[in-house]
């Protein structure tokens, strides 16, 4: 038997992780930038972490959801706390992809209706109901289509408004800060306008937060920079440090009914342990404060780079705008660099999703490799090389 090979994959094999480096099996040390989709908040192999979890592997790895486990509700009292939404109620799922599923279902029982408005350059998640709702015909089957959808322009909240005035709309549907789309920062205004705009027709308002959450912007969800309560918010990635966990937060005035949500693994007893220890290494390291810290650093030492289109983003979800393609740019990082970073759908944007322990020299360290590559790769800088080279040429000729 083979691999179903959908993934083009990096010739290099990772195997050991240590807070914000990881190691290949010839024991090469790359400093890790993109903590593996954003998955990665508290550093690789965290001894809290690591502990916790093996702890209540020797007690319990796993019962199903028929029985009482007192730590979801330990966990749901922790999250509440320390992310400011203590009066949302919680339900947890394995991954972003169900939690968007499951939010989109609730929007759709509440309402009675089934069209969402999502956002251009938008990415949810690749499940039935998740991907239509993704700016992405590639990754979309027809099976995948069913239900109607409105991609419109972020900020633009005059499209949104005349959508919504038809009466068919159960949701909107917005990323914190958008992240495969290229770090793409939606407005504190137009968040609050989609709030209004929501409750004046009916719709929900849903803020995905499965890359932009658990602390990586500076605040514990993206979104709490404007003066809203959205009514659903999921969750995933950063969620568990690599262990699989997601949730939605749904808002108070939503009724639950037994069997109007069910899931196998969601909320498992492995999984509410790594997420408590997440939440713990939160709160002890005053990560989020690092992260506000650390990051605007490394913002403000890209931008004194010459020739840079953009730095955008928040915290530690930063992407770097290069004015060209990065393909060969980002090969040459990892492997003569040796720093892990992202791409996105934007073929000329980088992602930096690091975990948020990184210090300032690991910032220093960052931006001084990518300065190598970026000035070795930018077309202007290549071709005024190659205008000097030709000239020294035709000199000696």
């Amino acid at each position: 038997m083979d691999l179903f090979k959908v993934y083009p994959l990096f010739d290099v094999e990772i195997v050991r992780g240590d807070g914000k480096y990881v190691y290949d099996k010839n024991g090469q040390q790359y400093l890790d930038f993109y903590g593996g989709h954003a998955v990665i908040s508290i550093g690789h192999s965290h001894p809290h972490y690591t502990a916790r979890v093996t702890r209540q592997l020797e007690q319990l790895g796993f019962y199903s959801n028929s029985v009482q486990n007192p730590l979801q509700r330990e966990y749901a009292q922790k999250l509440g706390a320390l992310s400011g939404c203590e009066e949302y109620n919680l339900f947890l799922v394995n991954s972003g992809a169900e939690a968007i599923e499951n939010a989109l279902k609730v929007a759709s029982f509440e309402t009675g209706k089934s069209k969402v408005i999502a956002f251009k350059k938008a990415f949810h998640g690749r499940t039935s109901a998740a991907v239509n709702i993704t700016d992405n015909t590639k990754i979309q089957a027809p099976i995948n289509t069913r239900f109607d959808k409105a991609l419109l322009p972020m900020g633009d909240i005059k499209a949104v408004q005349k959508q919504l005035k038809r009466g068919n709309v159960c949701a909107v549907i917005i990323e914190g800060i958008q992240g495969i789309g290229g770090i793409h920062v939606p407005d504190a205004e137009f968040l609050e306008e989609l709030a209004i705009a929501c409750q004046e027709n009916g719709a929900l308002l849903i803020l995905d937060e499965i890359q932009s959450g658990f602390g990586r912007t500076g605040k514990f969800f993206a979104y709490q920079r404007a003066n809203i309560q959205p009514d659903i918010i999921t969750m995933a990635k950063g969620m568990g440090n690599g262990f699989p966990i997601g949730g939605i937060l749904l808002h108070p005035r939503f009724e639950a009914k037994y069997g109007m949500l069910g899931t196998t693994f969601g909320g498992n007893h492995l999984a509410c342990a790594a997420g408590l220890a997440v939440l713990e290494v939160l709160e002890q390291e005053n990560l989020m404060a690092n992260a506000a810290r650390v990051g605007e650093y490394l913002k403000a030492q890209l931008e004194t780079i010459k020739g840079i289109k953009a730095v955008r983003g928040e915290g530690l979800m930063i992407g770097i705008d290069t004015g060209f393609p990065i393909k060969e740019m980002r090969k040459e990082m990892l492997f003569e660099g040796q720093i892990f970073t992202g791409s996105s759908s934007d073929p000329n944007v980088l992602r930096l999703l690091p975990p948020l322990t990184i210090s300032v020299s690991d910032a220093d360290m960052f931006v001084s490799t990518f300065k190598t590559y970026f000035e070795k790769h930018q077309p202007t800088l290549v071709k005024k090389s190659k205008a000097i080279f030709k000239r020294i040429q035709d000199k000696f000729q």
